[in-house]
């Protein structure tokens, strides 16, 4: 089946640029990974915590007849990539063939034809990190873009975009070791899209690779950093292989991408006072299965910061609850070592699991989970989709849920 994008009308109504370059350098992002504590079997969250390993897929060969699997592969899409200070104008700094920056904290990559013939029928997508000049935590993600055939550049917020991954920087001293950390997400749900012929002969996908970072405090704490505005190191790389069929999915619907979701300011929920946001988008056929691919993460550092409280997260689709979750791991103990430098979320010791859960959306050096809801057999029309966090309180008018949605279907 041929994979269809949604119409201009919907992309026009959701596609917003990203929000990591609104943080606050004083505070750093304040935002961090999350798994749910999910109520109910409607939602797997994908995401495998930095610094563990894991193999990719399972079950089942992916193949048929007598036809050998391939090889498992890694390949690199983008290698080392220097980020700058996200509050300041582009620098003119060399970057390698290939590569675009779109702006300090923003850079982009087209999938060639070879690397897309690499891939196979699952995939994980990995993120190293690697510590400059900033030494708090930080907000990066990965998007992928649909850009027009041919085109040398594109402007991030003209064309349909989806996130992909999202993660959190630890707190990172460039002269303490380790001076990288890892990130995993379990994306095979990409495959489709990678791999559907009519998408690419009307479009070039481009990953792209965000890591906000500001330098200032380094500049003063990191021996080495006086006078510098590089932040952080990037890598990003796809694990891919035959452990199982690939998955089917012929519609892509583009909805949200870093869209504000918060109380206070104007169009970023409901209405002002809710945190309550609603998406409305059609289906252009009816479908035999479907799913929403979710992101969303607490900020907000201030004295009683979102970041700080957990809150159950609602999600309704055409009005009947589909997912509910709480945000925050169990403990962020297994991420200590990735915070070299001294900060207020990891104290001289460790913490309890009971500490780690009353305060903690995040951890700094984690992931944050891809949520994905499944919906199944959905008719052709209009359809509409809630997320309702109602004991947010949003002190001070300060902090945000950044929100990224995408709807696929077969």
């Amino acid at each position: 089946m041929n994979l269809r994008r949604a119409t201009p009308h919907f992309c026009l109504l959701a596609l917003l640029a990203a929000c990591t370059s609104e943080q606050r350098s004083d505070v750093g992002t304040g935002g961090g990974a999350e798994t749910s504590e999910l109520t109910g079997s409607t939602s797997a969250a994908t995401g495998t915590s930095a610094g563990s390993s894991g193999s990719a897929g399972g079950g089942g060969s992916g193949g048929s007849g007598d036809v050998p699997p391939r090889e498992p592969e890694e390949i690199p899409v983008l290698e080392d990539i220097v980020f700058y200070d996200g509050y300041a104008a582009t620098v003119d700094e060399p970057i390698p063939d290939g590569v675009i920056r779109h702006n300090n904290s923003l850079v982009a990559t087209r999938l060639t034809d070879e690397l897309l013939a690499k891939v196979q029928t699952t995939l994980k997508v990995r993120v190293v990190v690697g510590a400059r000049c900033d030494n708090y935590d930080r907000l990066g993600s990965v998007n992928l873009a649909l850009a027009p055939k041919g085109a040398q550049t594109y402007v991030p917020g003209a064309v349909d975009r989806i996130e992909v991954a999202r993660f959190v920087t630890p707190f990172m001293n460039m002269n303490r070791q380790p001076t990288t950390v890892p990130y995993e997400w379990e994306a095979s749900n990409l495959v489709p899209i990678l791999r559907d012929p009519d998408l690419l002969a009307e479009h070039d996908l481009w990953f792209e690779l965000s890591i906000f970072g500001v330098p200032y405090a380094a500049n003063d704490e990191v021996a080495g950093c006086a006078g510098r505005n590089d932040t952080q190191l990037g890598s990003l790389l796809l694990y891919t292989d035959s452990t199982r069929e690939a998955q089917d999915f012929s519609v892509l619907l583009p909805l949200a991408i870093g869209e504000e979701f918060n109380n206070y300011a104007v169009g970023a929920s409901d209405k002002v006072g809710t945190t309550r946001k609603t998406v409305s988008f059609e289906l252009p056929a009816d479908t035999q299965d479907a799913q929403l691919v979710l992101i969303t993460s607490n900020h907000g550092a201030n004295q009683g910061g979102e970041e700080y409280v957990r809150r159950e997260h609602h999600v309704y689709v055409d009005g009947k609850l589909a997912l509910q979750y709480k945000p925050g791991r169990t403990s962020c103990e297994p991420f200590r070592k990735y915070n070299t430098q001294s900060n207020g979320i990891y104290g001289p010791s460790p913490r309890s699991d009971g500490e780690w859960q009353s305060f903690s959306n995040w951890c700094p050096g984690d992931v944050i989970d891809t949520r994905i809801v499944a919906w199944g057999a959905v008719s052709a029309g209009m359809h509409e989709f809630v997320i309702d966090v109602p004991d947010a309180t949003f002190v001070g008018g300060q902090g945000n849920f950044p929100f990224s949605l995408y709807v696929q279907a077969q």
